[in-house]
């Protein structure tokens, strides 16, 4: 099993880092490897994405959110069986820290080297980066959802 923990601390409010990671639709802006996020429930998203240009689609289940505090999932179709979880970390008034950590089994030689390499961490650490620039730049979420998900 693989393992990334990445982590970023922004200079926005806790709330307005957890409230923008909570629309997923979004997430194109800042993820480079997501294509399109549809939202179908408060507990469900489909995803499509590209990685080593590979596209790949599958849902992807909430199994655990609390309003800034945490988001966690698992992935509960297509090839790629993978989990994760966004925490969120109070760290004064105007920022936050938020880090990620995603676990999957790489499949095949190029997954395997791409991770024996490190490509995988060097990627998340740039899409946090990515989220910083977006959130910093904007200084407010374009939305939020605060339902609570007890797993």
């Amino acid at each position: 099993m693989a393992q990334v923990i990445e982590t970023v601390d922004v200079d926005v409010p806790v709330s307005t880092a957890y409230n923008q990671w909570t629309q997923f639709e979004s997430f194109p802006k800042f993820l480079s490897f997501v294509e399109q996020i549809t939202q179908i429930d408060d507990t469900h998203n489909h995803w499509k994405v590209k990685i080593g240009g590979v596209e790949r689609e599958f849902d992807a289940e909430i199994t655990e959110q609390h309003p800034d505090e945490r988001v966690a999932w698992n992935s509960i179709t297509g090839k790629d069986a993978h989990a994760g979880v966004v925490t969120f970390h109070k760290l004064s008034d105007t920022t936050s820290r938020v880090t990620v950590q995603i676990d999957w089994k790489p499949e095949g030689l190029v997954e395997k080297v791409g991770d024996a390499l490190g490509f995988d961490e060097r990627a998340v650490k740039k899409d946090l980066k990515n989220f910083k620039e977006f959130i910093e730049s904007r200084g407010v979420e374009e939305g939020a959802w605060r339902g609570d998900v007890s797993n």
